[in-house]
């Protein structure tokens, strides 16, 4: 081996064992990982924290915990409308209503909200095409006080339906209507709560309610024909309603995610007036009805004697007409003759 292989070979064990005794002193010497606390985010320098929508807010939104939250925003660009972290409570937002459309991330206005008891609460709580319609109750038919502003009943009609015949009249309940929401209750659109914010139930004796013209057409029929009692619903009802409703073909469902969230929204939000179910005093009693009353030859009971039907109509037991039957007419009484009978 020649004296320039020797020096090359030489050299670079020297190198190799100089870096393996760097890399067993960084090894030895480098202290064990500690777990230390996250440091908290850094407000970015020229922000003020203001508060904006964590989701879009269409006109109509009654806001509550989970609708806004404080986000940076640059200083210069800071309204006097804005509200700022160190002089707003998001919690005293809570209840009020949107009055102008607040798209997702954008700051919160004082003017877009308006606040219970404010003039124009009640038609900025309207969604587009809705009407407010009042219906009186009583303190057995509001759910004795547990139906609040911003919940969503059944209202159901109960009657008595006397027709044309002896005896008691058919009693009967029916839910006429679905899925509307509570606005207001004897003219409060909010919640009552005391200094611990335990909410207080009271009693009222009217519920106004968002509708459809034509369902506000139907309540205001309704209340001429018997007593509305109110069925509150369960916040999970729409969507197994929803679920039926796909299945059965009724609703059809968007390819497009954002449209389908669009039209669940849409349809938890409808009040409904189709598909009524009904119960009569039979469902409850046996010796209530389950039919109208009707005459008494319609019921079974026995013709007086000598009584003549009148055209389509017969007695039970009584001989029937066969053939042409001829209608005999006698100041105001007619008579129906068989032809070749005696009249």
């Amino acid at each position: 081996m020649d004296a320039r292989k020797l020096i090359l070979l030489v050299g670079a064990l020297v190198v190799a064992a100089i870096t393996a005794f760097m890399a067993r002193n960084l090894m030895s010497g480098a202290p064990a990982p500690q777990a230390g606390a996250v440091p908290a985010a850094v407000q970015p320098q020229n922000t003020t924290e203001v508060l904006v929508a964590k989701r879009e807010l269409p006109v109509g939104t009654i806001l509550d915990a989970q609708s806004l939250e404080f986000r940076p925003w640059p200083k210069e660009l800071v309204e006097g409308a804005y509200y700022v972290r160190s002089e707003s409570d998001p919690a005293k937002l809570v209840g009020t209503v949107v009055r102008f459309p607040i798209p997702a991330g954008q700051p919160v206005t004082q003017g877009a909200l308006v606040k219970p008891g404010d003039r124009g609460f009640l038609a900025a709580a309207l969604g587009a095409g809705m009407r407010a319609v009042t219906v009186p109750v009583s303190t057995q038919s509001a759910v004795a006080g547990f139906v609040f502003p911003g919940d969503r009943i059944d209202l159901i009609l109960t009657q008595s339906v006397s027709g044309g015949g002896d005896g008691p009249a058919l009693k009967a309940s029916e839910t006429v209507l679905r899925n509307l929401r509570v606005l207001a209750t004897d003219q409060k659109t909010d919640k009552q709560t005391d200094d611990k914010g335990n909410t207080i139930v009271n009693t009222y004796s009217t519920v106004t309610v968002e509708a459809t013209p034509k369902i506000a057409e139907k309540i205001a029929v309704a209340q001429t024909i018997g007593t509305l009692s109110l069925s509150l619903r369960s916040i999970a009802d729409n969507q197994g309603e929803l679920e039926d409703a796909i299945a059965n073909g009724d609703v059809e469902v968007p390819s497009d995610p954002k449209k389908e969230k669009e039209m669940i929204a849409k349809v938890a939000r409808a009040p409904q007036d189709g598909a009524t179910t009904f119960a009569t005093g039979a469902d409850v009693s046996r010796f209530q009805r389950s039919t109208v009353p009707t005459k008494a030859h319609d019921m079974g009971t026995a013709a007086a004697p000598g009584a003549t039907p009148t055209p389509g109509q017969s007695f039970p037991g009584a001989a029937t007409p066969r053939g042409p039957v001829v209608t005999v007419v006698r100041g105001n009484a007619e008579t129906a003759v068989a032809l070749g009978g005696k009249n």
